[in-house]
């Protein structure tokens, strides 16, 4: 398996989470039709994120609110904030992600599983982010 498979396992836990639900990275993989078995290093990886998301979702919810004009959180596609999050965590507080490869991977999940729109809004906003983040302004 591949971190971006791992990644996408992230996603789909964090959208689960959004809806109360309490998916195993096991569940996903199978309800998702993932049949090669995942690495611990995968697993682990999945798991960081969403701790990471959850010990942060104050500091990556108001980046998101800072930069979706127009749109508050809840209003949001919750396909759309789940793949937000998950990028946003890798940006602020992954550094052995570069910024392009966060962003990479945030378009591509929005165009598997978001609304016809999610891939340019997603890119717009994480490379805003980007620019700030690498201006050194604060996020």
């Amino acid at each position: 398996m591949s971190r971006k498979t791992a990644r996408e396992v992230a996603m789909k836990l964090a959208f689960a989470s959004l809806l109360g639900g309490e998916d195993t990275y096991e569940s996903v993989l199978d309800k998702s039709g993932i049949s090669e078995a995942p690495t611990a290093e995968d697993t682990a990886f999945s798991e960081e994120v969403l701790q990471g998301i959850g010990a942060h979702q104050e500091e990556i919810d108001a980046a998101i609110d800072e930069m979706a004009i127009g749109w508050r959180i809840g209003r949001m596609p919750r396909v759309d904030l789940s793949i937000l999050r998950v990028a946003i965590y890798e940006m602020l507080y992954r550094d052995d992600i570069p910024y392009s490869v966060s962003i990479n991977e945030a378009v591509e999940l929005a165009k598997a599983f978001g609304g016809d729109h999610s891939s340019a809004y997603i890119n717009g906003m994480l490379g805003t982010l980007a620019k700030k983040l690498e201006g050194g302004e604060p996020s």
